[in-house]
């Protein structure tokens, strides 16, 4: 909005036609969000403890954790505001991609909030029935993958990318639809497994999205594709906004979220940013891309269906506990220790991610 207003009037006031360019008004969005998140979380924590909105803490996990019973979740509100917040001022609402993932940002955060709100009003540990809580993500990610598959201004919309090879490409057709919601339902329930200690998903989220960030650009801006050999899609460039604005929400809501925590963010928000980590990936086309840079993101999923896997058919699990960053802290690493070494495992896999550029 404020775009709009601002740059119609770099005719009488010259140095707004700043506004016209993607990496200007994506620094703003970064820090408009983190200000957003700032100014709300004071007061927002103050009023999650007051009305009783607190984490309700397993039973069988780390001791260490019983101290944080009574930290006030479902933090992740002021993620998803400040994340919209910032785009509708900053992005270009004229374009299709920036609705799109407005509308997957918000509709799984909705599922979210629904999930902790049953958690925490109703004491039931579990929330949202998996089947209505599933079949809700997959609602929505089905409709990311229909709108795409019927955007005929696209001509890769159903086109799977190799990035290691400069080109292969292999077209899905149809079948890229379940493939679109298969991506961004399970982007979304793998940062919800990763948040389960201080600054963890956060932290990896904003690692995540700053990569995902400069391929959005270069994958949007024509002469840095020719130039690369990238598949160059027109107005995905836009999204670098909202990339800015992702990035701008995770570290704001980390300077509250890092241990100890002052606040957790909760299904609302673990389940915003997954989702939209996923559409932001489908729409680009750095769905494969996404596996890597969201490296730590696949593990911790696949610690918890290789535990429940091999404690269904031999009776034994195969860690100390799942997901696997419990683990670690049972084997005796402190919180702290266990994020910051995730952490740099993230930007290790963010850096080649990155890297998948130049083996084009």
């Amino acid at each position: 909005m404020l775009y709009y207003l601002l740059y119609s009037l770099r005719d009488v006031i010259s140095p707004l036609n700043v506004f016209r360019y993607i990496t200007f008004r994506t620094a703003i969005a970064v820090i408009t969000a983190m200000a957003i998140t700032f100014l709300l979380a004071p007061e927002t924590i103050r009023f999650l403890k007051r009305i009783g909105k607190t984490q309700q803490i397993r039973d069988d996990g780390p001791k260490t954790h019983f101290s944080k019973a009574g930290t006030p979740t479902m933090g992740g509100i002021l993620i998803i505001i400040s994340i919209l917040v910032s785009v509708l001022l900053w992005g270009n609402l004229a374009n299709k991609y920036v609705w799109i993932m407005i509308v997957s940002t918000f509709c799984f955060g909705a599922i979210g909030f629904l999930d902790d709100y049953l958690k925490v009003s109703k004491r039931n540990p579990k929330g949202l029935r998996g089947k209505y809580k599933f079949g809700l993500q997959i609602i929505v990610a089905l409709t990311i993958g229909l709108i795409q598959y019927f955007d005929s201004s696209d001509p890769y919309r159903t086109m799977l990318i190799i990035p290691f090879f400069k080109k292969w490409l292999f077209d899905l057709g149809v079948f890229y639809i379940p493939f679109t919601a298969v991506v961004v339902a399970g982007s979304a329930n793998a940062v919800n497994l990763t948040d389960g200690i201080d600054g963890l998903a956060i932290g990896l989220v904003g690692i995540a999205v700053f990569a995902t960030g400069l391929l959005v650009y270069i994958s949007g801006h024509a002469g840095l594709a020719q130039y690369l050999q990238v598949i160059y899609i027109t107005g995905i460039g836009e999204l670098t906004v909202f990339c800015g604005a992702m990035l701008g929400a995770a570290l704001g809501f980390l300077w509250y979220n890092t241990y100890p925590a002052e606040v957790f963010m909760g299904d609302v928000g673990s389940l915003g940013l997954g989702g939209a980590l996923g559409t932001l990936a489908t729409i680009t086309r750095h769905e494969i891309v996404l596996l890597v840079v969201g490296g730590l993101f696949v593990v911790e999923t696949l610690s918890v269906i290789l535990q429940v896997a091999s404690f269904k058919l031999t009776g034994k699990r195969i860690f100390k506990m799942a997901p696997i960053h419990h683990h670690f802290e049972l084997k005796g690493w402190p919180e702290p220790k266990t994020v910051i070494r995730f952490w740099i495992v993230g930007i290790m896999l963010a850096l080649l991610s990155l890297a998948t550029i130049k083996l084009r």
